[in-house]
């Protein structure tokens, strides 16, 4: 479920969401949380509804994910929009797994019921110290695929006012790094970044997350995703090498050796080997 780009999109905004498809993201995350107004959400529902039952059936495009608020209002959210279409729900505010289960029973008792035939995922976002130190917890729950950082809240909830480079969050993103690899489940995608007109700002930070294990990154601006995806596109030499490692070291194990050096006569191991995979997948 890897995805280079994530943008997020309001939920009651139906002119957005008429063009987002369009934007040029991997993904599309319609939010029903923190861009709605508590006295909008009714509202706000509808509008996904609406639009998700016009999308044309096996449509190519992006992958469709909705944010819904913790929860029974998540619980309302999901049986209000939940659709074929979707590829998943992601999780505000996450910090218990028998939240996660819940959601895991509802969406079974509601697939079968809207004529989904393919199990929909969970992305909790963590957002609170509690969430950071459950992120194994979290990321072992039913259908969860992978996990993100709400990085605003956490800083809130840890009383942490983040640098330009946001190293006093190093802890809390290596965190959900280990604890996603943990649990043998995907990369987490980045957090987002609120500045979303200094463009060369967000390449220094995107370049800090994927060195950090993180790949793909959430966007809140059409502007940012191109940024995003040259960050998170591996370059024809970058794949060449990959698939140079791979073949020497399959050169190797027929040979009856577990390890072998690459063009610049660096030792490669099964180490350097899952590095390439992971890169060429």
């Amino acid at each position: 479920m890897t995805a280079r780009s994530a943008l997020y999109v309001p939920g009651d905004a139906a002119d957005k969401l008429a063009k987002a498809l369009g934007k040029g993201a991997d993904e599309l995350i319609v939010d029903l949380e923190d861009a709605v107004p508590q006295a909008g959400k009714e509202a706000a529902r509808a509008t996904v509804a609406s639009w998700l039952d016009a999308l044309p059936a096996g449509g190519a495009g992006p992958r469709l994910w909705v944010r819904i608020n913790p929860g029974e209002q998540g619980h309302q959210d999901l049986r209000a929009v939940v659709a074929p279409g979707l590829t998943g729900v992601c999780v505000a505010k996450a910090e218990d797994p028998a939240d996660l289960e819940a959601l895991d029973a509802l969406l079974t008792d509601l697939e079968p019921e809207r004529g989904i035939t393919e199990p929909l995922r969970l992305i909790p976002l963590l957002e609170s110290g509690e969430a950071l130190f459950r992120a194994r917890e979290l990321a072992r729950a039913p259908r969860v695929v992978r996990l993100q950082l709400g990085e605003a809240d956490l800083a809130a909830d840890l009383g942490v006012t983040p640098s330009p480079d946001g190293g006093e969050l190093l802890w809390a993103r290596s965190q959900v790094v280990a604890a996603s690899a943990a649990a043998r489940i995907d990369p987490p995608i980045a957090p987002v970044s609120t500045d979303f007109r200094n463009l060369e700002a967000l390449r220094e930070s995107t370049w800090t997350l994927r060195r950090l294990g993180f790949w793909g990154r959430a966007c809140i601006h059409p502007a940012q995703i191109a940024v995003v995806h040259e960050v998170f596109t591996p370059t024809e030499e970058e794949l060449a090498k990959a698939k140079d490692v791979l073949d020497r070291y399959g050169e190797a194990l027929a040979a009856g050796s577990g390890v072998c050096l690459d063009a610049q006569g660096r030792l490669i191991d099964e180490a350097v080997v899952r590095s390439a995979r992971r890169l060429l997948s």
